[in-house]
């Protein structure tokens, strides 16, 4: 009798045991959910645009190089100097990269408009076009360049600094929080958020019309409600990622910087996208 009272209450302490474990296993993933998204960019910004409430942050008071988002101050001080957008710019040997020999299809002595190559800048990231746009700026590159880093401080970025257009200089640098309040004053621009959003262009270089398309494939996905975005690369920088999207009928800025795939900053976007739709907008701020 005493031995099978023993075992009656071994077997409960283990079943009991199994039970806490089973509980535990159960609610780790949704633990894992709560503290945010699985973000493998090196830094992460996401903040509600229309307050201001931070919903996801990892690193975000690091100055990293920006790359290419820097196309979105340049179009943004271009469109301030209210200079004809139809007046037609000359690609010349000024716009030839030589600090890292990039290419592009824009050959030297190629004619577009002013508006051309603000969409060229902003859907393609085409650079030839940014840097003939501050080229072509009241008073030249270095005045364009002053007005870039006077734009910044209004707009309170005191962590940001610019010294080209395009953003082949690795020292054009920001902070996940500064690149936050360039999206929202760029977002405020027509034709920044036409441009940065359009799927495709084409324009005749030369005699031949050459195509050229959106650098973010999530323009042309159907799930997403973008307002506003950029994409930038270099090799310091990683790959880069901004937008302003509406999700759950939320207007969300998100910054996603120094991702290490090719596809890292899209699947970064979609996995924060899908976090916020779990329900994790309007909750407390998540950070890592």
């Amino acid at each position: 009798m005493h031995i099978r009272v023993m075992r009656s209450r071994f077997v409960g302490l283990w079943m009991g045991l199994l039970m806490a474990l089973c509980l535990s296993a159960a609610l780790v993933p949704a633990a894992a959910q709560a503290l945010g998204p699985e973000v493998r960019s090196h830094s992460a910004l996401v903040v509600r645009a229309d307050t201001g409430e931070v919903l996801y942050s990892k690193n975000a008071e690091q100055a990293v190089p920006i790359a290419s988002i820097t196309k979105l101050m340049t179009a943004m001080v271009v469109i301030d100097a209210k200079q004809p957008l139809d007046e037609q710019l000359q690609i010349t040997n000024a716009e030839i990269d030589r600090l890292r020999g990039t290419s592009s299809r824009l050959a030297v002595g190629t004619r577009l408009s002013r508006r051309q190559a603000l969409l060229l800048a902003l859907m393609s990231s085409e650079n030839r076009a940014a840097a003939a746009l501050l080229r072509s700026y009241p008073g030249g590159k270095a005045a364009g360049v002053t007005a870039m880093n006077r734009k910044a401080r209004a707009l309170g970025m005191t962590h940001s600094h610019f010294v080209e257009a395009t953003g082949l200089s690795g020292d054009n640098r920001s902070t996940p929080g500064d690149l936050v309040r360039l999206v929202q004053a760029a977002s405020g621009y027509t034709l920044i958020r036409d441009y940065s959003t359009r799927e495709e262009f084409t324009i005749m270089v030369g005699r031949y019309p050459t195509r050229y398309r959106n650098t973010n494939p999530l323009v042309r996905n159907p799930a997403w409600d973008i307002d506003i975005t950029k994409t930038g690369y270099l090799n310091e920088a990683g790959r880069c990622l901004v937008m302003k999207a509406r999700i759950t009928d939320t207007p969300v800025v998100l910054v996603l910087m120094n991702s290490w795939g090719t596809l890292t900053r899209v699947g970064d976007a979609n996995r924060v996208r899908r976090w916020l739709e779990a329900g994790h907008l309007g909750q407390a701020t998540a950070r890592r």
